[in-house]
């Protein structure tokens, strides 16, 4: 069955880069072109690809014009700036290279959770305010400032303006001809409405109308035509943003409405002027990933010990109702039912959401760096309030704990002996006992945890057997997995095409035989390669930045010319590994979309087999020149 995200365009434009860009996904996709989450291959590291549409691109115009405005906007380099690294046309494909940003845009912020609290707002637009205020300062104008061109870092919270100058192709009377609107209507300034001249300016008005919508919800003029609306922008005020959103703090009020002035005169001057009239932003660091962050709060963590407390009392009511009815009960049965409620509900809450975990590409690795960087920091907010030693409280606790599991646990001993005569005494002894025994000792436990720094329970949960076991349970039959930021390159290309293959019907799967172990291989070849070529960085920067004694400068020349060599080949050999997997990768992707064939994949199986194989002597070629260049790095005697 064809798979609807897998396009004729995807497919033709990983053709025409493989080897340079890996292509994971389709990202987004508007006017101007559709985006791609990739990888790049020689430089390990995620970018996105914005692809100017091939119907575009067929205008020489407009193709050229989008290369050199393009090509200025990469010349911007600020921190709330996206970096363009490059701009290429390829086979007839004109795109853009950009770094990859984790995360969403400010209007998928908006959509799915509403107005923003006014502090990230503020945050939000001083960062923005920063970034144009550089780019103006370089005499590029922004022109299509809107939620959809701001993205919102995970992790850190940093606003990054993306599109730098892109709008721009849109300026000219052949732009129009092609059907291309001029920006955005809805963010559009009084004077672009106009088609007159526009500056910085103009990009602070459209700031202050993202401002104005992330507070409230809402946009500050809304009309059913584009026409109407940019007539609005010209001759209709906004109301004043505290009227729509109350309790808003004052100096966001007025540089919101500042910035929203018809005449551009009585707007802030620059981007600086509106950064310093905003109150300093929150400091929102946060280094570790939503997904993780969610997964490991605390409130859904305690949900899972929930049903194990539960289960105590109602074991205790259980065991009283049977004495006091003179009923016969069975230990065994007992503690059956017992570790159904305790064990089997906990079990599938977890499997579940772990599941939905890993299937965004987080693993054990991941969870194992949240949950130490949440402790270290209650830790530490736990020793500034009570102090290095333990306290009366923690030791009553203690205490208590310890008394009440053992007068629980004697009095379910003598209720099994003495039964119904002792039940209305012993009953209520055994679950008060219990249940305050279990609540004092969790927490008894945990402070103690904290104050000698060994770590949570669930730390050593997730790390030991029973949380790998878990981590295999969740996985099973999973299917495509997302590829978080961090993976190389070459292990994101092989467990992408992996998880297609899983996915394949069994006939399919056996046909194509040992197909995960060859992706396995490449991808083990490709990552010695890289480890290769990063020893090789350090060896090169080693002999480059050490003077040559007298008389051996002939030498260290050879010798650097030899290492920038060596490096090359492996630059090589990597790009063909990665070819290898990616054309793997393309073939599961034809037969996933109902385009491709067995025969196809079947002869590039073979032929990684064989390229497999000769990495292997590659490689130990490759040993050789190392173990040569190490020799003659070493000073003769």
């Amino acid at each position: 069955m064809a798979d609807p995200e897998i396009d004729a365009l995807f497919l033709a434009f990983q053709q025409a880069v493989v080897g340079r860009y890996s292509l994971e996904r389709e990202i987004g996709r508007g006017g101007m072109g559709v985006v791609y989450l990739a990888r790049e291959v020689r430089l390990d590291r995620s970018v996105a690809i914005k692809l100017l549409p091939p119907e575009l691109a067929a205008n020489p115009d407009l193709r050229d014009r989008f290369m050199r405005e393009a090509r200025t906007a990469a010349r911007l380099s600020h921190p709330y700036i996206v970096p363009i690294h490059a701009v290429e046309e390829i086979d007839g494909f004109v795109f853009i290279v950009m770094a990859y940003v984790d995360g969403g845009t400010l209007a998928q912020r908006i959509a799915s959770r509403g107005a923003v609290p006014p502090d990230e707002v503020t945050g939000i637009m001083r960062e923005v305010a920063w970034a144009l205020a550089y780019a103006h300062a370089q005499g590029v104008v922004h022109r299509d400032i809107k939620p959809a061109n701001i993205l919102l870092e995970r992790g850190t919270g940093r606003a990054l303006v993306a599109d730098f100058g892109i709008a721009r192709i849109t300026g000219s009377a052949a732009d129009t001809a092609t059907g291309i609107v001029l920006g955005t209507p809805e963010y559009m300034s009084p004077e672009q409405a106009a088609d007159d001249d526009i500056d910085g300016r103009s990009d602070l008005y459209a700031l202050g109308v993202v401002a104005f919508l992330s507070v409230t919800g809402t946009l500050p003029l809304s009309a059913p035509t584009a026409q109407e609306l940019l007539t609005m922008h010209l001759t209709t005020q906004p109301p004043a943003v505290a009227s729509v959103a109350r309790g808003i703090p004052r100096p966001l009020a007025q540089a919101i409405d500042r910035c929203l002035r018809k005449d551009r005169e009585h707007r802030f001057a620059t981007g600086e002027a509106l950064a310093d009239a905003l109150e300093p932003g929150l400091e929102r660091a946060r280094e570790v990933p939503v997904p993780i962050r969610s997964f490991l709060d605390r409130r859904r963590m305690m949900m899972l010990v929930a049903p194990t407390l539960a289960s105590v009392g109602i074991l205790a009511s259980v065991i009283n109702q049977m004495l006091r009815h003179g009923m016969r009960w069975s230990p065994l049965a007992l503690g059956v039912g017992f570790a159904v409620v305790a064990v089997g509900v906990p079990f599938a809450l977890l499997v579940s959401r772990l599941r939905r975990l890993m299937r965004l590409g987080y693993g054990l690795d991941d969870i194992g760096i949240g949950l130490r960087a949440g402790f270290d920091r209650r830790r530490e907010e736990f020793l500034f309030e009570w102090g290095p030693q333990p306290t009366r409280r923690e030791r009553l606790f203690h205490i208590v704990g310890r008394l009440g599991l053992v007068v629980g646990a004697g009095s379910l001993v003598v209720l099994a002996v003495l039964g119904r005569p002792v039940v209305d005494v012993f009953a209520p002894i055994a679950f008060a006992g219990l249940y305050l025994g279990s609540i004092t000792t969790a927490f008894s436990s945990k402070w103690r945890r904290l104050r000698t720094g060994r770590g949570s329970m669930w730390s050593r949960f997730w790390s030991g057997a029973v949380g790998q076991r878990l981590a295999q349970i969740a996985t099973f039959r999973l299917g495509d997995r997302a590829v978080p930021a961090n993976r190389p390159t070459e292990l994101a290309i092989a467990m992408s095409a992996e998880a297609m293959f899983h996915a394949l019907p069994k006939e399919l799967r056996e046909s194509l035989g040992d197909l995960p172990e060859v992706l396995r291989s490449i991808e083990a070849h490709a990552r010695v390669e890289r480890a290769r070529i990063d020893e090789l960085d350090a060896a090169l920067a080693e002999a480059q930045s050490h003077a040559s004694p007298a008389g051996s400068e002939e030498r260290q020349r050879t010798l650097v010319a030899d290492l920038v060599a060596s490096r090359e080949e492996a630059g090589v050999r990597l790009a063909a590994l990665v070819s290898a997997l990616e054309n793997l990768r393309l073939d599961l992707l034809r037969l996933r979309a109902g385009g491709g064939s067995v025969e196809g994949i079947t002869i590039d199986l073979a032929t990684a087999r064989e390229f497999g194989a000769q990495a292997n002597r590659l490689i130990a070629g490759g040993r050789e020149v190392e173990r040569a260049l190490s020799e003659s790095r070493t000073p003769a005697s």
